[in-house]
């Protein structure tokens, strides 16, 4: 059976039929953009993937489910949501040798409760007309006057920005991040809006000249004919922390304390990490790989190649109320 033809809008839906799937998965993730790594474990394994996109209040709501949950697994875009969900306490840990062997050990927990699927990098969009090549390095360089007026991006209290805020409090502290927020904040060209994209169409229509934005974007703009000509106008910048590499982030996955199908959802979360899987993820989502010698896409490699920052993401997770905090009180996007 194909997975749109069991795609559940809710979780009412899952509960009400749960004879059409045998791998529930709650998800923040669009559907559309893991149905076909879904599709390809249907047609190999027979085993039918059913997702019910819930944008917000996945703890809750298995909370309020507690053992009659119909969810086997979840699926996040990002480590500080994925790291929430498991300190609910609503995820079970995950014995599989396969899971260890494939991930490297900086991108799973270490207590085997969440395993990450994919990589992005954020990284900086500059415009190839006013940004020269090597102008920008690092990401503490981003709070220099010399980006006065300069920089676009979106939401300081989204979770992408958090994470990064959350990488350098664990590389620098929290008093140096706080100046570090100020001074990115006084070298905003306006004050935060709109998502990553929005913020390359900016570059593109000369409001900024950099801004900060995830790796995959790219990979939507070049494939949009609307969106074409703002891909054009800028470069991908990969800057580091000045005692690191460039900030990555992850999608990853959990199994859920109720898992009704465990044995079909492990089998699920270790084929992720196939070979076959994780090309598809590069392919069809512009995402890095998790696993040692699986290589990106030819889109996502024409970039550039980066080292990314090793920084246990537990650790950045662990950061977030602090980068929420600080980023509240230097008023990011007043």
């Amino acid at each position: 059976m194909s997975l749109r033809t069991v795609l559940a809008a809710s979780a009412a839906t899952l509960a009400a039929a749960p004879a059409l799937a045998d791998v529930n998965i709650y998800t923040t993730r669009q559907p559309e953009l893991i149905e076909p790594v879904m599709d390809a474990f249907t047609e190999e394994t027979g085993i039918a993937v059913n997702l019910a996109f819930v944008d917000e209040g996945i703890v809750e709501r298995l909370r309020a489910e507690g053992a009659r949950s119909p969810a086997d697994l979840v699926m996040t875009v990002d480590i500080a949501n994925l790291q929430q969900i498991v300190d609910a306490g609503v995820v079970q840990p995950v014995d599989s040798q396969v899971l260890r062997d494939a991930i490297p050990a900086e991108l799973r927990s270490p207590d085997d409760l969440w395993f990450a699927l994919t990589e992005r990098a954020r990284i900086v969009y500059a415009s190839r007309e006013r940004v020269a090549d090597g102008e920008v390095t690092t990401y503490e360089a981003l709070s220099d006057p010399e980006w006065d007026g300069r920089i676009c991006t979106r939401s300081g209290l989204h979770d992408y920005n958090l994470a990064l805020t959350g990488a350098m409090i664990a590389h620098h502290g929290e008093d140096y991040t706080r100046d570090w927020a100020e001074g990115v904040k006084s070298n905003l060209a306006r004050a935060p809006e709109g998502n990553d994209r929005a913020q390359v169409r900016a570059i593109w229509a000369g409001e900024c000249d950099i801004s900060l934005g995830n790796t995959y974007y790219m990979g939507l703009m070049v494939n949009d004919p609307e969106q074409q000509e703002w891909a054009d106008s800028v470069r991908i910048v990969f800057p580091t922390f000045e005692d690191g590499g460039t900030h990555i982030n992850v999608s990853g996955i959990a199994m859920t304390q109720a898992a009704p199908n465990r044995d079909e959802a492990l089998q699920l979360m270790e084929w992720l990490v196939s070979p076959q899987a994780q090309e598809i993820y590069a392919e069809v989502n512009n995402e890095y790989p998790v696993i040692e010698g699986a290589a990106p896409s030819e889109l996502v490699a024409s970039w550039g190649t980066f080292e990314g920052d090793r920084t246990d993401l537990s650790e950045i997770a662990s950061h977030r109320a602090e980068a929420l905090r600080i980023m509240e009180e230097v008023d990011f996007d007043g």
